[in-house]
C-alpha cells in the first residue's frame, strides 16, 4: 500500500497542528480502514465499529493542535482508538451490548463461507465454517486487552512500538501479552484438533 506523499512531509506535525484540511483528509483516508477493522476485530458490530471509528477521527481532529510529532501519526490515532474502545466497552458492559464473537468472525469470512485471509495450516483440516467455530470458541477465553493487542499486531500489522504506545504498555508487557494470546489459541486449537 502506497503512503500518501503528504504523510511523508517533513512538516507533517506542524500541518496537523494547524489543522491543514488537505493533511487531515490524507490522514483520515490513510487510516480509516485500519481503525474500522481494528474496531470490528475488537468485537464491535458494524454499527458500533463505524461509530467508534468516527469518534476516533473526530477526537483526532479536535486534538490536532496538541500533536507534537514525537510519535508516528498512526500510533497517535491508535492511542485515541484504544481510549475510545475502553470507554465504549465500559458503556457496553453497562448496557450488555457487546456482540458475540461469532459476529466478529463473520467479518473475516467471505459470503461463501471461506476465509478472506486463509490461516496457515488449519484450513487444510477443517472447512471454513468449522475453523470459524473452533477459533471463536478459543478466543472466548482470551482477555480483551490480549485480543486487542493480537488484532493490532496480526490483523492491522502495527509495529510493536506503535502498539505499546497506543496501549500504554511496556515492550516487555506487550511481549508477554502476545505470548499468552498465541499460546492460548495454539493450545486450544491443538486440543480441539486432537479430539477431531
Amino acid at each position: 500500500m502506497a503512503v500518501h506523499p503528504l504523510l511523508q512531509d517533513p512538516d507533517l506535525a506542524a500541518r496537523i497542528r494547524d489543522r491543514d484540511p488537505e493533511v487531515l483528509t490524507a490522514v483520515v483516508d490513510a487510516y480509516m480502514d485500519q481503525i474500522l477493522r481494528a474496531a470490528r476485530g475488537a468485537g464491535l458490530n458494524e454499527q458500533q465499529a463505524e461509530e467508534l471509528t468516527q469518534n476516533t477521527f473526530t477526537t483526532f481532529i479536535e486534538t490536532a493542535p496538541r500533536f507534537e510529532g514525537r510519535s508516528h501519526v498512526r500510533t497517535w490515532i491508535f492511542g485515541i482508538f484504544y481510549r475510545k474502545i475502553q470507554e465504549a466497552r465500559r458503556g457496553f458492559a453497562k448496557d450488555g451490548r457487546i456482540d458475540d464473537i461469532d459476529e466478529v468472525f463473520e467479518s473475516r469470512f467471505s459470503e461463501t463461507g471461506s476465509w478472506s485471509r486463509p490461516p496457515r495450516g488449519p484450513d487444510d483440516i477443517f472447512s471454513a465454517k468449522e475453523v470459524r467455530r473452533e477459533i471463536s470458541d478459543c478466543l472466548e477465553s482470551v482477555p480483551d486487552s490480549q485480543r486487542l493487542a493480537f488484532v493490532m499486531r496480526e490483523v492491522e500489522g502495527l509495529s510493536s512500538k506503535e502498539i505499546c504506545k497506543s496501549l500504554g504498555v511496556s515492550s516487555t508487557n506487550f511481549g508477554v501479552m502476545m505470548f499468552r494470546v498465541r499460546n492460548r489459541l495454539r493450545d486450544c486449537l491443538e486440543a480441539k484438533w486432537e479430539t477431531a
